[in-house]
């Protein structure tokens, strides 16, 4: 049986909720492989949407067991609400498995958070605040805190008297917060505990057991290739790895497992936070005038661009090829699924990106140097768009407007490989599944 790995190829916020609910129920796993409850995928329960933001999508199939794989940093108190939610809507988690090697964000994870953002000042990267960064380099510093260390109090207890030696001088004397003591954390996080030690599992040997018995699995990335600690545009990216090789390091599944890599893509781009845009279309508060400013606000509400964890107007902008072929280069794309094609209906005319120009040079691939890319004018091709024409009702790829055509298969020349999968409208449903195995 075929195992997905399925990953955003923007600056995330690509519709990889979507896709992924529309897809989950084939799988029998689904599994987190990365990142914290800094993402948020949207999914449809009946007439209710719900935000998901550390509970894999496949939850909301009977069939399908959800996993949280070691590679994600996991705040229970988050994760407890989500469980609360789902209830609420009569939605089962009893299937949910936790992996034991994942690691837990503390209390003071999110105070250093925000304190490094408020020091940094204007050079702030725009992280959500919610201690994924600190929870990262403290794995990486080998002094985190695991699921595994949270189950056993008196373990538990030893490793927070660790850490709260080293992190109170520096909320006190360096950003003069409030510092904390061991029953503190003890008090708030243990109730925490009892709740989640039903789910705890050895989650590699799970998934490898898994597929020695023929069962697919599906691995689901939060945030996108652009925001990798590694391959993205960094030093604004996020703390883990979010491209498809994310997958193999997040669950402990190796890469061989991967029969198909999809990539979602938005048929236009968006970010949140700072860092390099180079077709960004600027909002009027951001110094944008003109025909800039028109198309950025109209891609903002049409296509709905608030964040679902945060709230945060998003930063839109054009396609960018350039991007896109990196994205299928960097995670091995063997399908693309393009979300929110329809938001373009309200265009005479589309813009693509298909290079960048920097100090008189051109560049046809994704720059490396950060100044370059900073700096870098987007090389635009112009197509004509199908303004008028209702596409939501859209099932099949010539149903679809000749232009509208027209301007998948230029897209799908710029980044070399298929769109198999287009979404034409919010509705789970409303997706062209165009040659998708």
């Amino acid at each position: 049986m075929p195992s997905t790995v399925l990953v955003g190829t923007q600056w995330g916020d690509e519709g990889k909720g979507k896709i992924t609910d529309l897809i989950a129920g084939k799988y029998d796993y689904v599994v987190r492989f990365q990142g914290g409850n800094n993402a948020g995928h949207t999914v449809v329960h009946g007439d209710v949407s719900l935000a998901l933001h550390l509970m894999p999508s496949g939850v909301m199939y009977d069939n399908c067991t959800p996993v949280i794989g070691n590679g994600v940093v996991i705040d229970p108190g988050a994760l407890v609400k989500e469980m609360a939610m789902l209830q609420a809507e009569g939605i089962s988690y009893d299937r949910l498995k936790i992996s034991c090697n994942a690691h837990i964000i503390m209390p003071y994870h999110k105070d250093l958070d925000g304190a490094d953002e408020k020091m940094l000042g204007s050079n702030s990267i725009g992280t959500t605040k919610r201690g994924i960064g600190p929870c990262y380099q403290d794995k990486a510093a080998r002094k985190g805190i695991r699921v595994q260390d949270l189950m056993d109090e008196k373990i538990f207890r030893l490793k927070v008297e660790a850490a709260l030696a080293q992190k109170n001088p520096i909320l006190e004397k360096i950003y003069g917060l409030h510092t904390y003591t061991v029953d503190e954390i003890m008090d708030e996080m243990l109730p925490y505990a009892r709740i989640l030690k039903p789910y705890m599992a050895e989650t590699t040997q799970l998934l490898n057991d898994a597929l020695r018995a023929g069962k697919n699995i599906l691995f689901e990335g939060a945030q996108a290739t652009m925001l990798d600690i590694d391959h993205g545009t960094y030093p604004y990216v996020t703390s883990s790895s979010c491209s498809a090789g994310g997958a193999a390091i997040g669950t402990g599944v190796g890469p061989m497992a991967f029969n198909k890599v999809i990539g979602i893509m938005k048929a236009y781009t968006t970010r949140v936070g700072g860092g390099p845009f180079p077709t960004e279309q600027l909002f009027p508060e951001n110094g944008g005038t003109g025909e800039e400013a028109e198309v950025g606000e109209k891609l903002c509400a049409i296509g709905h661009e608030y964040g679902v964890t945060t709230g945060r107007k998003r930063r839109c902008g054009w396609f960018d090829a350039v991007i896109g072929k990196y994205a299928v280069d960097v995670n091995g794309l063997t399908d693309i699924a393009l979300t929110k094609l329809d938001v373009l209906t309200e265009f005479e005319t589309i813009k693509v990106c298909v290079a960048y120009e920097c100090d008189g040079v051109r560049y046809d691939y994704l720059p490396m140097q950060q100044s370059v890319l900073f700096h870098a004018k987007p090389i635009y091709e112009e197509l004509p768009g199908w303004k008028g024409c209702d596409i939501s009702g859209c099932r099949t790829f010539d149903e679809l407007p000749a232009n509208a055509q027209s301007y998948i298969k230029h897209l799908e020349e710029l980044v070399g490989a298929r769109m198999t999968m287009i979404s034409v409208a919010p509705e789970r449903d409303a997706t062209i599944f165009n040659d998708f195995e």
